[in-house]
């Protein structure tokens, strides 16, 4: 239960924190501008440089949390993916420019994962 809440926290603060700069991912900028968030553009260096790193890690552990207790490889590797190419993204990789469709891969991989987990939650495996 902690491990889930964990990821939750983490993959909703990322979220936030990429829809708070236009000017760095375009797409999440006129999204988040469509649904009223365009306030959170004058917040954009401390969403970018400090908020989305916090978030990523956060969810990181939280997913890395999950996959140790619930012990299902699959899910588990497909989890930690995301906020993994986040902080790629955000660090190393930044410089090029496929990078951003990578971090736009991240986040709807972060996405797809946080609902898959919503709807058919794992089981823990029976520890011999």
């Amino acid at each position: 239960m902690f491990g889930t809440l964990v990821e939750k926290v983490g993959s909703t603060g990322t979220w936030l924190s990429a829809l708070s700069c236009a000017a760095c991912f375009p797409v999440l900028g006129s999204f988040g501008a469509t649904i009223g968030l365009s306030f959170l553009s004058q917040f954009e260096g401390v969403a970018i440089n400090t908020l989305l790193p916090i978030f990523a890690s956060i969810a990181l552990l939280g997913n890395g949390a999950n996959w140790w207790l619930h012990r299902n490889h699959l899910r588990g590797i497909i989890s930690i993916l995301g906020p993994i190419a986040v902080l790629l993204t955000l660090y190393p990789l930044w410089q090029y420019g496929w990078s951003t469709y990578l971090f736009y891969g991240a986040l709807i991989l972060m996405l797809v994962v946080s609902v898959f987990d919503f709807l058919k939650p794992v089981r823990p495996q029976c520890r011999v």
